[in-house]
């Protein structure tokens, strides 16, 4: 099937009474037959439910159609983006081991390595993963892990996933994407060669901005029984009532996509030709430094654009008090267009000189491309531009 008719219909079992949709098993435990079927359940010699924490069908349903959509084995669905990231980072991580990450990965996925991983003995060192020497240079015999975020936020640095990924597996490294801001309508870690890929589909695969959650998708069956229990023992899974949501937000993926990366081509273009706007980063222009890599990686640009204003940290500010139809907020890949600044807000946390280290300047402004009307857009960071 075509992934349009995979998005509708993909992973999705009839129930007995033939209803439409997936229902919401909104329920904490399941009763068995007897004690006979309690026992073969326990011990995986019959096919059965438990109890939510441990599977529940209206999850599975979510998790077997991100499994076709992203090529892999098997998918774990967890409570939010971060909630993956972590599951992750403790099903592969132990005590002594070395990461190596994309400087400008997303803040929280940052912080929680060197916050909290380091405290238990793990290493981690960041870097512009887009450069391979960058990675190669920094390669240790107890390197385990090479986490990567393609396109990276807010960057939009773009990480050549075939390529790190055959220099990590000849050090027995395990490659991990982080694929939110593509989805995978644009973008397919695993074919290129990645062990797992990870996405907040609080973003683009909800697209409602209503739901909070987070996927893993495993290539490997070991990787995706490790992901599974340690997510069962941590208790991080999804809520059956969050599944049905993303579900039914996920049937729109390609139309909400489309639509979106259409209005980021205008609205980069004419970023690019504005008087105060520095430059931009949108992997659908030829000036971003990875294009042809996007062209070849990507099946489209996105609609995540980056852009620098040339009056710094002041002239972030002011656009952010002055737009009137993007919304001021955090998060990514909804229906509406969202505005942010990352300086100010999602990299606060960093440390000026860990800012500079992962290329996001005092004037760098994030804008998520939504569906509305894209010449009211314009006109929008138009007047807003125009007070800056």
């Amino acid at each position: 099937m075509s992934f349009e008719t995979l998005l509708i219909h993909g992973g999705e079992e009839p129930d007995e009474w033939g209803s439409a949709v997936v229902p919401i098993y909104q329920t904490s435990t399941f009763a068995f037959k007897n004690a006979q079927h309690g026992a073969d359940c326990f011990a995986g010699k019959q096919k059965g439910y438990i109890y939510t924490r441990i599977g529940n069908p209206t999850i599975e349903a979510l998790e077997r159609k991100l499994t076709i959509l992203e090529h892999g084995y098997g998918a774990v669905a967890v409570a939010s983006g971060m909630a993956a990231v972590t599951t992750v980072y403790m099903s592969l991580l132990s005590q002594g081991n070395h990461v190596i990450s994309t400087s400008a990965v997303y803040g929280a996925s940052r912080v929680i390595l060197e916050n909290y991983f380091t405290k238990f003995g793990v290493a981690c060192t960041f870097v512009d993963t887009s450069n391979i020497n960058n990675i190669i240079n920094n390669i240790k015999s107890n390197t385990k892990v090479l986490y990567i975020e393609t396109p990276a936020n807010p960057t939009i640095q773009i990480t050549d996933i075939a390529k790190v990924s055959e220099i990590a597996h000849k050090h027995g490294i395990k490659v991990v994407v982080d694929n939110t801001f593509c989805s995978p309508y644009l973008q397919n870690p695993l074919d290129f060669g990645a062990d797992i890929v990870l996405h907040s589909i609080t973003k683009y695969i909800n697209g409602h901005a209503d739901v909070v959650g987070g996927i893993i998708i495993a290539k490997k069956q070991e990787d995706y029984e490790a992901l599974h229990k340690t997510m069962v023992n941590m208790g991080g899974n999804m809520d059956p009532h969050q599944a049905f949501l993303v579900i039914r937000g996920l049937k729109t993926l390609s139309l909400r996509m489309e639509r979106a990366q259409e209005n980021a081509i205008k609205i980069a273009q004419y970023l690019e030709k504005h008087p105060k706007v520095e430059y931009v980063l949108f992997p659908g222009l030829p000036s971003h430094p990875q294009y042809e890599l996007a062209k070849k990686q990507m099946r489209g640009p996105g609609a995540m654009i980056s852009f620098e204003l040339k009056g710094g940290y002041n002239a972030g500010v002011v656009l952010m008090d002055n737009v009137k139809i993007a919304l001021l907020a955090v998060s990514l890949g909804g229906v509406e267009t969202l505005i942010q600044h990352p300086a100010s807000m999602t990299h606060a946390s960093l440390t000026p000189e860990g800012r500079k280290e992962a290329n996001i300047t005092e004037g760098l402004v994030r804008y998520s491309v939504g569906i509305e009307n894209v010449d009211e857009l314009i006109q929008d960071l138009d007047q807003a531009l125009a007070k800056v």
